[in-house]
């Protein structure tokens, strides 16, 4: 299955939630989104949590700016982007793609952890 999709990862400053970054892959007519609280992991070895959010119209691929109303009000920059090579998919439980960004770049693997409550990422 070697799907080529768009990707977005936000900083997202938020009032109530602080500094968090949110993962945003294109699935269809929607951005599938995940938020951790540090940037994904640029080098192997290391894991990050994220929690899965609602997902998001295809707008925000490309937003930067200004959220004024709701939990998510804050400053929202673009840490990265670009494309995602989907490479294996087993829906609701893991992703393993190949990242074409300016900053993430390389094969990761996110699954889902029913112990954490939440999707591991790694850079393989």
């Amino acid at each position: 299955m070697n799907q080529l999709t768009d990707f977005v990862i936000h900083e997202h400053n938020a009032r109530k939630a602080g500094l968090h970054y949110d993962l945003r892959i294109k699935f269809g007519y929607v951005l599938k989104d995940w938020a951790f609280r540090k940037p994904i992991p640029l080098e192997s070895g290391l894991k990050r949590l994220g929690i899965s959010q609602p997902d998001h119209d295809l707008g925000w691929l490309d937003f930067e700016g200004s959220i004024e109303d709701g939990y998510g009000a804050g400053e929202l920059k673009i840490w990265d982007k670009g494309k995602i090579e989907i490479l294996e998919i087993e829906t609701e439980r893991k992703i393993v793609g190949n990242f074409l960004g300016n900053r993430i770049f390389g094969k990761y693997i996110f699954v889902k952890s029913s112990r954490l409550k939440g999707w591991l990422i790694w850079k393989t």
